[in-house]
């Protein structure tokens, strides 16, 4: 019999202000070996120095940064608030990224490899799937070819392809996720969408997050604040079903008033009202009506 645990803290929120300590380590790590799908561990979470907003800068705005034992660069964030150009902004913070951690006259073989994950709560862009993974390949014109490292490069930057030395993006739709979790990454996506696990979920780090948000304390201030953010995601949803409602509604209205304009017209041209209903399908009483407004004309 499947079962859930209910979690006290929601994810997103725990990851932004719970989760950077060494202490909880493992539940990130397992969450990252589960999407690269090899073992991650981290090393440090990065200075949010680079996060500063000054009058000449663009803040970089990110959740969680992360250098793991490899020297690469991960990048996670959550997103909650819908924003049309959120994919120009994964592109900023994987530049900002770049910059921030390269030293002052080093080589550019020293550049960090940047990896993006973004668990976003809207819907953006177009795609019938909720993990997409994105590289960048080189791929030739007319021989349609691959471009390679050579063997030097391979040695001196201890990179095997091209696509090893940029960034690499993962799109996580939450909201697209149906809840048939698959496998362990599902298991995850499973858990970002409904703050919920599933006593047979088996992902990396997924029991050790199952107790840690179910045990975790917060301060008065911390609770207020979560109280505050629930509140938030709650009025947001309300305002985007109240958009939507409010657009399917006037389509609605739109459609309802070219039809009866259409029957108007056969009104006018002399139709019976058998003729009519075979071709709409309204009644007798809501051709009737239409008959007497423009009568009334």
């Amino acid at each position: 019999m499947t079962t859930t645990t209910k979690s006290h803290i929601r994810f997103d929120w725990a990851a932004k202000k719970i989760l950077r300590s060494k202490a909880n380590f493992g539940i990130l790590e397992g969450f990252l070996s589960e999407l690269f799908q090899e073992d991650v561990k981290i090393k440090s979470l990065l200075s949010e120095e680079g996060n500063k907003e000054t009058q000449d800068d663009k803040s970089n705005r990110v959740d969680i940064l992360i250098e793991n034992t490899k020297g690469e660069i991960i990048i996670v964030e959550i997103q909650n608030t819908r924003e049309l150009d959120y994919l120009f902004r994964v592109l900023f913070g994987a530049s900002k990224a770049i910059t921030e951690y390269m030293k002052e006259g080093s080589p550019y073989a020293m550049v960090k490899k940047v990896i993006t994950i973004s668990i976003v709560y809207f819907n953006f862009g177009q795609g019938k799937d909720y993990l997409y993974k994105g590289q960048t390949k080189f791929e030739g014109v007319n021989q349609h070819d691959i471009f390679e490292l050579s063997d030097e490069q391979k040695a001196l930057f201890n990179k095997e392809t091209v696509s090893d030395i940029f960034p690499f993006h993962y799109l996580i739709r939450v909201n697209q996720f149906d809840d048939n979790a698959k496998n362990t990454i599902d298991e995850w996506i499973y858990f970002f969408k409904n703050s919920e696990i599933k006593d047979e979920f088996k992902a990396k780090g997924i029991a050790e997050a199952r107790e840690k948000l179910k045990t975790i304390t917060m301060t008065s201030e911390q609770l207020a604040e979560y109280q505050r953010y629930l509140e938030i995601l709650s009025s947001n949803a309300s305002i985007a079903q109240t958009i939507n409602f409010e657009k399917e509604f006037a389509l609605k209205m739109q459609k309802i008033e070219i039809a009866n304009n259409t029957v108007k017209k056969l009104i006018i041209k002399g139709h019976s009202n058998e003729t009519i209903k075979d071709a709409t399908d309204l009644s007798d009483d809501e051709i009737n009506k239409l008959r007497n407004e423009l009568n009334d004309k």
